[in-house]
């Protein structure tokens, strides 16, 4: 690819976006396609589907939609790090929860965008990581610090998300190795920390903070 005056070539970055809603997904393809030194080499619908599109391209910054099937976004960013420690990780969201944000810098993501950013904020973020500085939507860094860490440990985060299907305590503890009376105090731990009443209001209150 040349620059417009066709003196000498811009160095395109490779990006693989994934986005499991198709709509939302062709439509970043081409609003990124518009600019001159970027491509979007790779896509997937899935969060499962990351590393081997990432495998299959030579990629330079990964856009990563947080709510996925097969696998989220951040879970998918610590998996991309682990096997392709120079490669930049920018996640997106349509919600703006501080929690995410939080557990995304965990995962060694390098920007944290709404989407509902202009386009432009996009590509140039694209650029910034980069250069390595790390992009962070403002209202939400404000958000994260007014807000503070998550309360949950690592376990009850993972017990009350299993919790959020509908799932028994018995069902849970199949799942995850655990005895039923373990499960039951992680999930009383939970509800007491999110300060709600039931397993569900736990659920709901941590989703609603990122937590899960």
């Amino acid at each position: 690819m040349s620059d417009p005056d066709g003196e000498r070539p811009v160095p395109c970055i490779r990006l693989l976006l994934a986005e499991d809603q198709s709509m939302v997904r062709e439509a970043l393809a081409a609003l990124l396609g518009l600019e001159p030194d970027l491509e979007v080499v790779a896509q997937a619908a899935r969060g499962d589907e990351v590393l081997a599109a990432a495998r299959a391209q030579a990629v330079d910054v990964a856009l990563l939609d947080i709510e996925m099937p097969g696998m989220s976004g951040l879970d998918a960013a610590a998996v991309l790090r682990d096997e392709f420690p120079g490669m930049k990780v920018v996640i997106l969201t349509t919600f703006g929860r501080p929690g995410y944000l939080r557990r995304a810098m965990e995962a060694g993501a390098d920007a944290f965008l709404v989407k509902d950013a202009p386009a432009a904020r996009l590509a140039d973020a694209v650029r910034r990581v980069l250069r390595g500085e790390r992009v962070i939507d403002p209202v939400l860094a404000a958000a994260a610090l007014a807000d503070g860490a998550s309360p949950l440990t690592d376990r009850e985060r993972e017990v009350l998300g299993a919790a959020g299907d509908g799932s028994t305590n018995a069902e849970i503890a199949e799942v995850l190795h655990l005895s039923q009376g373990t499960v039951r105090n992680y999930l009383s731990t939970a509800i007491q920390k999110t300060g709600a009443r039931n397993r569900a209001e736990a659920v709901r209150a941590a989703r609603d903070k990122g937590w899960l």
